[in-house]
């Protein structure tokens, strides 16, 4: 990887001397659908490419991208150059430039396995080969000779080679089709990373949006076996609300044409927004039953690819440093839009519970950056595609909205449009006219909001009379440390808050009053609150406009004990919910008092995707922050429980779906065992649960995982569903048996081998991580840090990310992985800093375990 990286100086050397005029490539994939596989080294495709640019000096010297297995052609200027002398696998060396140039270059091309350039999958049910591209950050020149940096636009005209059976995509529209040759519409400029080619015998529907004299043909697609699951027309409403809703509010046609967007396998990411041919994970096909919350974040997803169009293709971050110019906005307006446009109109639920739990896990790393971060190099950017960019960036974002106003925040967008149509912009650029629109000094916000890392936690400080009236009440702001290695100094900073005030009514918490005010400084008096009586519950940010962590004073917190369930506005819930899952993170409330939070109330939370999110939490809680002597009690309490409250769940519910899954998650015991072994041979009923393919995997892995179903169960189950997705699950299972052997084989398919592809390496890992072996694992740890320098040296950098992340020994939950963790970065200071951060990050993960293991242990004492 480190001789395919590129620096931040180095891509601003190249723009400041190039200017590109226009792209052809031409790709020829039928060698995709041969048979055999060559006799040594990867499938290859031939690609071509023409790139038209102007150099600021004649005479001056830069470099074309390209990783290639072989060049057999670079012309500079009707030049034939040694390709031996000008190619290193990853860079064409390009001297003597003329004032204007044409550079040409032939080469033979990798299919990818790993998601990363043009993607190769076969599909196991019927062998059909399906092929997509996925180039974010810099993966484009794995397809074809360029300019690989954000700030180096430029039209692009694609030609297609390929089976003529097959259809073929790209982001311009289809100019002609003549045997197996396809040739696209020259592109608007965009940037290398948002380039596309979908090829295959894909499903394809059609439908078009038409907006007044706008009429945009859209296309959705998946593969065959998908088919008969496809909900097209659903994918399509989500589209039409959400350019609705945008041609509304940011007053300029979509700029690209056509509007494609395709379902495809083995994808590393949610979606990736190249303009015109919108690609997502093929997740989002849903083969069973889900919940409402699944398809949201469907939603959410395809609303957050269109926010792109605007943020991000029609007017791109200049280098990776403002990443958060597309991301953050697309992660907010995902949301936004969500609310305003689509029947998900309780998505800000969703927003503080989920992703706001993304950011603030990030934010709390030693790896935590300030929203607009320092990104050195490539491998930095790959890395910071994190929950600071997005999820902490969009809530930053709602907490604009409130700062400056809806109608100038959406003015601001609009005129930013306007002013940088095609082209590259820096943070400058959207805070000036922020600045112009809102009256608002936005250099001082970013200074404190953009530019700085941590979170901030609001504490409600109150004195009372002996009656329980309310003599002073202060909201105290805290700046806590950052971790070491956290780029920054800690900043109180200005907060935008509510406060709510909740009473005991007929049973239940309702508010009272709710007071806006705003927090600057370490303590802010709030006088209006004098002389009220002190209500049951005290809510500081409530409604969610900032982003911050929330404290609850010891009345409020007796009351959510009691009451949490009791509370009818979602939103509060969600909020409540998820402060109390901080203070679990935080070693402040024991894992044990969380799961009986959870045990007593979440039977009664309404919100399903809340649900699921405290289901993950608990089982997190048990797995990682329980004491190791309570954590077999609190796992079979937990899985009690949950078989408690599938049995009062509404038959035929989406609640009781979502109990069921997490009933088999913690399954525990023998009797928990032999009800999931009667649920999947029919020999046992719960009244209105339908077990179909995707729950009865969900079942059988527990059930691998515990020695209750063997190798011949799990083959026949892959006969029963023999699907890509079955094929993934069946490997996921295989891994999770509890047997050296077993971990002995999945340790070497994803360390030391790369046969498996992304998705394979994925499941592996997943199925042999399992919290009930940590025994089997315990002989894992110490070989882990012998090989991680290696595998991120040898591998692409998305498997390397996987492996590193994936089998760091964190089940070990013991202070002796975290001394082998010092001692590994202590010897290894040089190592790759990507590499490192991604380390760093496990201990910290590990660290927190442990604080939050001697929080439970003195609870039980």
């Amino acid at each position: 990887m480190p001789g395919e990286n590129l620096s931040r100086d180095e891509a601003r050397e190249r723009a400041e001397l190039l200017s590109v005029d226009g792209y052809e490539v031409v790709l020829d994939i039928r060698s995709a659908v041969d048979e055999a596989e060559p006799a040594e080294g990867p499938r290859t495709f031939r690609s071509v490419t023409t790139i038209r640019f102007r150099a600021a000096g004649a005479g001056a010297s830069t470099f074309a991208d390209l990783i290639a297995p072989s060049v057999n052609a670079v012309t500079l200027n009707g030049r034939a150059l040694d390709v031996a002398a000008v190619f290193d696998g990853a860079r064409i060396s390009l001297d003597g430039l003329a004032a204007e140039n044409v550079l040409v270059v032939d080469a033979n091309c990798a299919y990818s396995r790993t998601g990363e350039g043009l993607h190769r999958f076969v599909d196991p049910e019927d062998g059909e080969v399906y092929l997509y591209t996925q180039y974010e950050p810099a993966d484009a020149r794995r397809v074809y000779a360029n300019f690989e940096q954000p700030d180096l636009k430029a039209p692009y005209r694609f030609e297609v080679t390929a089976p003529e059976d097959w259809q073929v995509w790209s982001n311009g529209a289809e100019e002609s089709r003549e045997a197996g040759v396809w040739r696209f519409a020259e592109t608007a400029p965009i940037s290398t990373y948002i380039t596309c080619v979908v090829a295959g015998p894909y499903h394809y529907v059609t439908d078009s949006y038409t907006r007044g004299d706008l009429t945009i043909p859209l296309g959705a697609m998946c593969r065959k076996g998908l088919a008969k699951h496809f909900d097209a027309d659903d994918v399509f409403l989500v589209t039409k609300q959400g350019f609705d809703l945008f041609h509304e509010i940011f007053d300029y046609p979509y700029p690209f044409g056509k509007y494609d967007q395709a379902f495809v396998p083995e994808y590393n990411l949610g979606a990736m927004e190249n303009p015109g041919m919108v690609t997502f994970r093929e997740e989002y096909i849903y083969r069973g039953k889900v919940t409402q919350a699944s398809y949201e974040r469907r939603s959410n997803t395809i609303l957050h690819e269109m926010a792109h169009m605007w943020f991000g293709d029609l007017v791109t971050m200049k280098w990776w440093d403002d990443l958060w110019l597309k991301e953050s906005f697309a992660d907010f307006m995902g949301s936004f839009a969500l609310v305003e446009a689509t029947r998900f109109d309780q998505a800000w639920v969703t927003f503080a519970n989920s992703r706001k739990a993304w950011a603030y896990r990030a934010d709390q790393l030693p790896s935590t950056h300030p929203i607009t971060a320092d990104i050195r190099d490539l491998e930095d950017a790959k890395l910071n595609f994190d929950g600071i960019t997005y999820a902490k960036g969009a809530a930053v974002l709602k907490q604009l909205v409130a700062y400056v106003g809806r109608e100038a925040f959406l003015e601001g967008a609009r005129r930013y449009f306007k002013a940088n149509a095609y082209g590259n912009t820096t943070l400058d650029d959207l805070l000036s006219v922020l600045a112009e629109v809102s009256g608002r000094d936005m250099a001082a916000w970013s200074r404190a909001w953009l530019q700085t890392a941590g979170i901030n936690v609001l504490h409600p400080v109150i004195e009372t009379d002996p009656d329980g009236g309310i003599t002073d009440f202060m909201v105290r702001q805290e700046a806590p440390a950052l971790p070491v290695g956290g780029a920054g100094e800690p900043t109180l900073r200005p907060h935008r808050i509510a406060i709510g005030l909740y009473h005991l009514n007929s049973g239940m918490l309702v508010r009272t009053e709710r007071i806006e005010l705003d927090v600057d400084g370490e303590l802010t008096e709030v006088p209006e609150l004098n002389g009220r009586h002190r209500p049951a519950l005290i809510v500081l940010n409530d409604g969610d406009p900032t982003y911050c962590k929330i404290r609850f004073d010891e009345g409020s917190l007796a009351t959510l004990r009691a009451h949490l369930g009791d509370i009818g506005d979602p939103l509060t819930r969600a909020l409540c919910w998820s402060a109390l899952w901080n203070l679990t993170r935080d070693g402040l409330m024991p894992a044990r008092d969380f799961l009986a939070l959870v045990l007593a109330h979440a039977g009664r939370e309404t919100d399903v995707g809340v649900l699921q999110m405290l289901h993950a939490q608990a089982l997190t809680s048990v797995t990682h922050y329980a004491a190791p002597g309570w954590r077999e009690q609190g796992g079979r309490e937990l899985a009690a429980g949950a078989l408690h409250e599938l049995r009062l769940a509404e038959a035929g519910s989406e609640h009781q779906l979502t109990w069921a899954r997490f009933f088999a998650a913690s399954a525990a015991t023998e009797g928990d065992f032999q009800l999931l072994l009667g649920l999947l041979e029919g020999s046992a009923r719960i009244d209105g649960l339908d077990v179909d393919q995707e729950l009865r995997w969900d079942f059988l892995l527990p059930l691998a995982a515990h020695g209750a179903v063997d190798e011949a169960v799990l083959a026949a189950e892959l006969a029963r569903d023999d699907t890509a997705s079955g094929k993934r699950h069946q490997v996921r299972c295989l891994a999770a048996r509890p047997s050296q052997a077993v971990k002995d084989q999945a340790w070497a398919a994803v360390v030391e081998s790369d046969a498996l592809s992304n998705a394979l390496v994925e499941a592996t890992i997943a199925g042999m991580q399992q919290s009930s072996q940590r025994d089997l694992l315990a002989a894992y740890a110490g070989r882990y840090f012998e090989v991680i320098e290696r595998v991120w040296a040898d591998r692409s950098i998305q498997i390397a990310m996987d492996v590193v992340k994936g089998l760091y020994p964190s089940l070990q939950g013991d202070s002796a992985t975290l001394d082998a963790t010092d001692a590994w970065l202590a010897a290894h200071a040089d190592a790759a800093p990507a590499l490192r951060r991604l380390v760093l990050e496990s201990r910290d993960d590990l660290a927190r375990a442990l604080r939050a293991q001697a929080c439970d242990a003195a609870a039980g004492n």
